[in-house]
């Protein structure tokens, strides 16, 4: 299992939910975060818990549908010195449920994938040069295994194009020791999941960070969280080396 005590993790979308679970899980294992969200403020309470676990930590804001903050939030974790090993792109937007789904308004596609896509793809190209000059880096994007829903066609594409941008990008790192993987929560009662998703947050922890802590050398994986539920971090990783 890999050792990531003292590394930089970013974590988008920090402040609640998966991301929240995300940041805890990680500052229990050592590391240090910068923790995103869209107000500074939104972080701070997870920004005090992570800091109690003993983690070097601050938080950054941007509207990840917006570009021009997006960079904004590179440049400040840059002009701080931060060096960032590991990347959860895990924030995304679920804008709305659409029952006359032929009626879906474009806006339904643009919003999604500014923020489920374009934003982490922003994200990865400022990062992944830096982490393959260093000879090290983990970068986890977090998909959907949402089917069958018309429904929801905006946030479905996105997710698939996330999926499709991932697996690509990941051609021209394997074999070394920078990793980019996928991974799927599950459907979990959180602020995007809805009250009635069968599966708590809690149960997205270890499967969600492993691809973090696998050192295999393998990228364009998809790690479904919920694989692994119930698992030590350690037999979590085994498992994983061998999907």
């Amino acid at each position: 299992m890999t050792d990531l005590r003292g590394k930089w993790v970013l974590i988008t979308g920090a402040s609640r939910g998966v991301g929240r679970q995300i940041a805890l899980c990680m500052a229990k294992n050592g590391c240090n975060l910068v923790l995103h969200a869209r107000t500074t403020a939104n972080c701070e309470k997870v920004l005090a818990e992570v800091k109690e676990l003993g983690a070097d930590a601050y938080c950054v804001a941007a509207e990840l549908s917006d570009p021009a903050q997006v960079n904004s939030m590179l440049d400040e974790i840059e002009a701080k010195g931060t060096q960032i090993d590991v990347l959860f792109n895990d924030a995304a937007v679920q804008i709305a449920y659409r029952t006359e789904y032929f009626k879906t308004p474009v806006e339904d596609f643009t919003g999604s994938f500014m923020i489920n896509t374009i934003a982490p793809a922003m994200i990865c190209y400022r990062l992944l040069p830096k982490m393959i000059e260093r000879g090290f880096g983990r970068i986890i994007n977090t998909t959907s295994g949402i089917k069958d829903e018309p429904q929801q066609a905006g946030y479905s594409a996105s997710k698939a194009a996330l999926d499709k941008f991932t697996t690509d990008l990941a051609t021209v790192i394997e074999g070394t020791d920078v990793m980019m993987n996928l991974t799927d929560p599950g459907w979990l009662r959180t602020d995007l999941g809805g009250p009635n998703a069968p599966g708590a947050v809690e149960s997205c922890v270890p499967g969600i960070v492993v691809g973090a802590f696998i050192g295999d050398k393998k990228s364009g994986r998809l790690l479904p969280a919920q694989t692994f539920a119930g698992m030590t971090l350690e037999d979590a990783v085994k498992l994983a080396e061998t999907m």
